[in-house]
């Protein structure tokens, strides 16, 4: 019988298994180059955990896939399709890029059901009750199924949380970014959304996530990209990374979250 891959071992990224692909990415804030000749590639069921010190890019190349930024140089595909400019075309494209940011985003005005069922309605014009199903089955997958008919006020940060992963879910998407998820929860509910967020990576959902949570990084990556001044300066796998880092700047940087 085959051996099982460990988590910690990258699985190859064929250009047909690529779901994100950078290819020479460069972006600019005035004169600030936030993202220096970026290449990289995300390969499907991959995850992919980008760390760095504040200021080095992380959430920009992240803002950068579903063209919430855009870039000045350079090309970025989503599943081979290159982003579209505007209009409809763009729209249907962030249909297949689940985020989950920082903030939840979750209207406040509308319960938890409401919330992860509006979009597969209104853009994916699913039916009613097909929507809702789906909806309920994910907030339950994520611990929050009885909460469904609650409002976000109700909830505390990490149901909120686990509330917009189930959103993002619920349009199917090919990959779901993360970009800081944990940063505005305190420590209990940074351990629940965390959990949610392994059993994503081991049920084989394609993400990528920018994160200060090592523990999350080492135990769930299959690959660490380490960024310091827009510009990937490390890839590797957790293990490599974490026990004898190649390069001073990825040295620096552990030892000051260690």
């Amino acid at each position: 019988m085959p051996e099982t891959t460990p988590k910690t071992t990258p699985k190859p990224t064929h250009s047909r298994d690529v779901v994100v692909e950078f290819r020479d990415v460069h972006k600019y804030f005035g004169d600030l180059h936030a993202l220096r000749d970026i290449n990289l590639t995300v390969g499907r069921g991959e995850v992919v955990v980008v760390l760095g010190p504040s200021g080095s890019g992380k959430s920009t190349l992240c803002r950068c896939i579903n063209r919430l930024e855009t870039i000045d140089a350079g090309e970025i595909l989503v599943d081979g399709a290159a982003q579209p400019a505007e209009g409809k075309e763009l729209y249907k494209f962030r249909t297949e890029v689940g985020m989950v940011f920082q903030s939840f985003n979750l209207f406040a005005n509308r319960t938890i059901l409401d919330n992860v069922t509006l979009a597969p309605r209104k853009i994916l014009g699913q039916p009613k009750a097909q929507a809702e199903a789906r909806a309920l089955e994910l907030l339950d997958a994520v611990g929050i199924g009885a909460k469904a008919g609650s409002f976000p006020a109700q909830l505390s940060g990490g149901q909120s949380q686990r509330a917009a992963i189930a959103r993002a879910l619920a349009m199917d998407p090919k990959v779901i970014l993360f970009d800081e998820p944990t940063s505005a929860l305190d420590p209990e509910s940074t351990q629940e959304v965390l959990a949610t967020m392994r059993q994503l990576a081991q049920g084989g959902t394609t993400m990528l996530v920018v994160t200060h949570e090592m523990s999350f990084a080492r135990s769930c990556a299959d690959r660490i990209i380490f960024m310091a001044d827009g510009a990937i300066v490390e890839t590797a796998d957790p293990e490599n990374f974490f026990t004898s880092p190649e390069t001073d700047r990825a040295r620096s940087f552990l030892s000051s979250v260690n």
